[in-house]
Parts: C-alpha cells; structure tokens; sequence
C-alpha cells in the first residue's frame, strides 16, 4: 500500500477541469514539460538560497507538481494524446525533478551531504526498475514503501518541518539514511514482484 493507489480519486477531482485544458490546446507533453521546468527552477532557487524559510515552498509546489502529473496522464490517455516521447518525457522528467528538488536538502545547516546523495539515487534508481520490468514481460511496477507519491510527501513535510522549526534541521542525518534504505527496499520488492508477474 502506498499513496500511489489513491492516484485514481486524486485523478477524479482533477476531471471537471481536465476537458477545459483540452479545449483550450494544452497537451500533455506541455504539461510534463511545465512540470519539470517549474521543479527545475525552484530546485535551482534552492541551491543557491538554502535557507530553512525557502523550503517552506516545497510542500505545496509538490502538490502542483503531483497535480500536473496527474492532468499529463489524464489528457494523454483520455484525448488521444499518448506517444513514445510523451512515455519517455514522462520517466525522465520526474527523476530529472526528483533529483533538482530533494538535492538542495544536502545544502542544510546540519545535512549529511552524503545520505541525500544516496537516497535520491536509490531514489531515482526505484523509478529506474520500475520501468525496466516491462523488459521482463511485467507491468509497470509501482510497489513501495517508497514510491514518488511518498518520497514526495515525507520529504514535503520534512521541508514544512524544517522551515517552521529549526531544531527539525537535526534529523536530516538519519531521515535520508532512513529513506535510502527503504528505496533500496522498493527496488528489491519491485523486482521481487516483477519476477513473480512475469512466470
């Protein structure tokens, strides 16, 4: 179970306005662009004003961010406009954006630069499986405990904690150590159970 498997009534609540950008000729690939170059810049205005007040940003910009991957897949699959670059864009841009928002954590008063470092590539190397199991004849795996949907909202409230109270900046060490070991638990389960779909 992880905040993924809410994803469709997320999607549901997107839908009323979902024909509207339609209509007015947004596409998908638009908006997984927008996605990434709004996280682009915000993960650029981070590193180079890593204050604890900044981080205050993060939460509800990871709400937009998780809203404009819902309205991509939405507009792709139910108006026609799926494709190849759109998958591709899709993958890539998320732990392109993964990578630009969580990294600036290691920039902290009292980060473990490398514990950071670890977990966002465990991190991305999750989204990295996930994908490559269709090579294998499985699905698309999105099994936790730590999946996007998660990283995203332990880290959004780890930055809402930071910026409102400064003795959180204290538990960086072990919260990134904490959060690499379960991404490394989330790709032994995707595999785990990639294998298991594919016999």
């Amino acid at each position: 179970m992880t905040l993924y498997d809410l994803k469709p009534r997320f999607q549901a609540l997107l839908r009323p306005v979902l024909r509207g950008l339609a209509h007015a000729g947004l596409t998908a690939n638009q908006v997984t662009l927008l996605a990434l170059l709004l996280s682009l810049a915000l993960g650029l205005a981070l590193v180079l004003h890593p204050s604890p007040l900044l981080f205050l940003l993060l939460p509800p910009f990871l709400f937009i961010r998780m809203a404009l991957n819902a309205i991509d897949g939405l507009l792709a699959r139910e108006f026609n406009q799926q494709s190849r670059l759109g998958a591709v864009l899709n993958e890539v841009g998320d732990v392109v954006s993964d990578a630009a928002l969580y990294l600036p954590f290691a920039l902290l008063p009292g980060a473990d630069p490398m514990a950071v470092v670890v977990m966002v590539l465990l991190a991305n190397l999750t989204e990295f499986v996930g994908v490559t199991t269709q090579a294998i004849g499985a699905g698309r795996r999105y099994d936790g405990p730590l999946g996007k949907s998660d990283r995203a909202f332990v880290l959004g409230a780890y930055a809402l904690a930071v910026g409102l109270y400064a003795p959180a900046l204290a538990w960086s060490a072990w919260l990134f150590w904490v959060l690499a070991a379960l991404s490394a638990l989330t790709c032994l389960n995707r595999v785990r159970r990639a294998l298991k779909e594919s016999r």
